[in-house]
């Protein structure tokens, strides 16, 4: 028999949002053709994009809540023309702008100008040590030698670099090989980002880490984080019982947390407040205007075209949905780690087409469902 465990944290236990990021798909036009792409992007135009006023508007918008950094992305950003004109309108409003991108695009003279925006990091994705794995799962030939050059470039004008690295078994065996690349160029921080097998990326769900492979891979990045210390911040994407993991190991070494989880010795950029930000600290804008709380949990909180993106950040349903930690199910929802965790809820989506459900990719058993299970039931 099966008994729901009722969840004992009132309603009412809401994280009271503070936007800290916001992810910005400028573009689903690219000239790569990646195996794992949420957006499924490629070559060609995709109707609906926001104009050049419509992003400027959105931007003075954003600044009625707060001054988050602002991401822009794609498909590949630099595809669009007048990317660098939105980037300077909003470094000339005040907000800290950061490029991901996929590197080829990235010549000398590119990155000269993303200097004098200026952009104050580039985000470059790597995810294979050789070309020929790298050119295969990124669809172009070439695809490494350009990414290689581009974050060379990057460094060369003085921006702030950036690894990502989508993470499958595909790949898992080479996170070393990447970190040492990113150590070799100067990145100031790695991104492991652990697959949503969304967009394009469903086709790669059978090569999706296991449960016990998320946690080994956590493992090994709190390890490496604590034999590099401050001169490499790794920050997972997409896992967030990375935040449980860390407070975990810190305990049996007889450490505590930092404040708000993050040294004071740390830029904004390298913060780690929680493990999904999805409507609290974070969102996500489409290149059509629609926003969600992040690019892969694929959930409309509101359009910028009809309410605003300030309306929709205050007032949206899903929003306000994902802040009442009351709403969270299963064992997510009666987990000791709930607050700084709180499970992907993107990954949740994916798995059971519901976004509320608990992360199926934690292994990781609370406190009060094996108090449950002593006692003969079963958390629903």
């Amino acid at each position: 028999m099966t008994i729901e465990m009722k969840n004992e944290f009132r309603r009412g236990d809401i994280i009271i949002p503070a936007l800290r990021l916001v992810a910005w798909e400028l573009t689903r036009s690219c000239n790569l053709y990646c195996a794992h792409c949420r957006g499924s992007a490629g070559q060609g135009q995709f109707s609906g994009e926001l104009s050049t006023g419509e992003c400027f508007r959105v931007i003075d918008q954003i600044l009625e809540i707060g001054r988050p950094i602002l991401i822009l992305s794609g498909g590949e950003p630099l595809m669009r023309p007048d990317c660098l004109d939105i980037a300077r309108y909003a470094v000339g409003k005040g907000l800290r702008v950061v490029m991901g991108s996929n590197g080829t695009l990235i010549s000398e003279a590119t990155a000269a100008t993303l200097k004098t925006v200026p952009v104050s990091r580039l985000g470059i994705s790597l995810d294979f040590p050789t070309p020929e794995l790298q050119d295969n799962f990124r669809g172009q030939a070439g695809a490494y030698d350009a990414a290689i050059a581009g974050m060379t470039n990057a460094r060369r004008a003085g921006i702030e670099l950036q690894v990502n690295s989508t993470i499958t078994k595909l790949n898992i065996q080479y996170l070393d090989d990447l970190l040492k690349i990113a150590l070799g160029m100067g990145a100031a921080s790695f991104h492991p980002f652990l697959l949503v097998p969304t967009g394009r990326g469903k086709g790669l769900e059978s090569v999706e880490l296991s449960p016990e492979q998320y946690e080994q891979a956590l493992n090994w990045l709190y390890d490496r984080q604590s034999e590099l210390g401050d001169s490499m911040q790794f920050k997972p994407t997409c896992a967030p019982h990375y935040m449980r993991v860390t407070t975990q190991r810190r305990k049996s070494e007889g450490k505590t947390m930092p404040s708000d989880h993050q040294s004071a010795t740390h830029p904004p950029m390298h913060s780690l407040t929680r493990g999904c930000m999805a409507g609290t600290g974070f969102c996500f804008i489409s290149h059509r205007g629609v926003v969600q709380g992040c690019g892969y949990l694929d959930i409309p909180a509101g359009n910028v075209r009809e309410q605003g993106f300030d309306r929709v950040w205050a007032e949206s349903p899903l929003f306000n949905s994902l802040r009442d930690l009351a709403n969270i199910k299963g064992k997510c929802g009666v987990c000791e780690y709930r607050r700084i965790c709180g499970g992907c809820r993107a990954r949740a989506y994916e798995s059971t087409a519901d976004y509320l459900d608990a992360e199926p990719y934690c292994i990781y058993e609370p406190v009060a469902k094996r108090r449950n299970n002593d006692n003969g039931g079963l958390i629903g």
